[in-house]
C-alpha cells in the first residue's frame, strides 16, 4: 500500500457529536483519559487534525507574525525539517496560517509532545507563511487531494499508520476518498447540545464491521469498527 494505514479515532458523544460542552462534563473524564491512552497504546507514528483541531489544542489560536517575512524569498515544491523523528503531528491547513512557534508539538501528554510538525497546504499558502514556517523548522508538503498528502507522508517519512483525529470536515474527506480503514471511538455517557458537530460531515454512506465492544465502568463505550470487510 501506498499510504499509511488509516484509523478514525475520535471521543464521541452518546448522540456521536465530537466537538460541544459535552467534553467538559464530570461524566466524559473518565472517557477523555481512556481516549488520550489508547492514543498512546496505537503507536501510531503520526496523527492528523484540521486547522481549529490544531489550533485550539495546541496554539491557543495564535496567529504568526508574517511581518518579517514579506520579502522573503522561498523556493518552490515541498519543504522538510525533519525526516527522522519517531512521531509527527499532520495538519491540514490549506493556507499555511497556524500560528506555530517551533516545528515540534510541545504538550502535557507524551503521546503528542514532541511530535514533528508537517502542514498540509495547496497553493493558497501564500511565500510569507511558507517562509515562517521554514524559519521555525515547520516541515510542509503540497497536496490537492487527501490521498495525495498520504502518499507523500508515507513516501518522505516512512509513516505506516496515522491516527485520523480530527474535524467532522476533514474526517469526511479521508471518508469520501476511502481511506479510513478503520473506526475507534470513546463514547461517552453525555448528550451533546445542538451546536455540536457530528463525527462526519456529510458522510458517504458505507458499511462497518464490528471488531470490539467494551463497556466501562462509568457507561463509557470502546466500539472499534473496520471499514474494510
Amino acid at each position: 500500500m501506498d499510504r499509511p494505514k488509516i484509523i478514525c479515532h475520535m471521543l464521541i458523544s452518546l448522540d456521536g457529536k465530537v466537538t460541544g460542552s459535552f467534553l467538559e462534563q464530570p461524566q466524559a473524564k473518565a472517557g477523555e483519559e481512556l481516549y488520550y491512552r489508547m492514543h498512546r497504546d496505537f503507536g501510531a507514528q503520526a496523527f492528523a487534525c484540521g486547522r481549529i483541531t490544531m489550533e485550539q489544542s495546541f496554539t491557543d489560536d495564535a496567529y504568526p507574525d508574517l511581518a518579517p517575512f514579506l520579502d522573503a524569498p522561498v523556493p518552490e515544491g515541498d519543504f522538510i525539517a525533519d525526516s527522522g523523528c519517531p512521531r509527527y503531528a499532520v495538519a491540514f491547513d490549506r493556507k499555511g496560517r497556524i500560528g506555530w512557534k517551533s516545528g515540534y508539538i510541545q504538550d502535557e501528554d507524551e503521546g503528542y509532545s514532541g511530535a514533528h510538525i508537517v502542514e498540509v497546504v495547496t497553493e493558497d499558502a501564500k511565500s510569507p507563511c511558507r517562509a515562517y514556517l521554514r524559519s521555525i523548522g515547520v516541515s510542509y508538503i503540497y497536496a490537492d487531494t487527501v490521498l495525495e498528502a498520504m502518499q507523500k507522508l508515507k513516501s518522505y517519512f516512512g509513516i505506516e499508520l496515522l491516527l485520523l483525529e480530527g474535524g467532522s470536515e476533514l474526517n469526511a474527506a479521508f471518508l469520501q476518498e476511502d481511506l479510513v480503514d478503520e473506526i475507534s471511538l470513546v463514547q461517552v455517557p453525555v448528550l451533546a447540545d445542538g451546536k455540536a458537530k457530528p463525527l462526519f460531515q456529510q458522510p458517504s454512506m458505507k458499511p462497518a464491521s464490528l471488531m470490539m465492544c467494551e463497556t466501562q465502568a462509568d457507561g463509557t463505550l470502546v466500539l472499534k469498527y473496520s471499514l474494510r470487510g
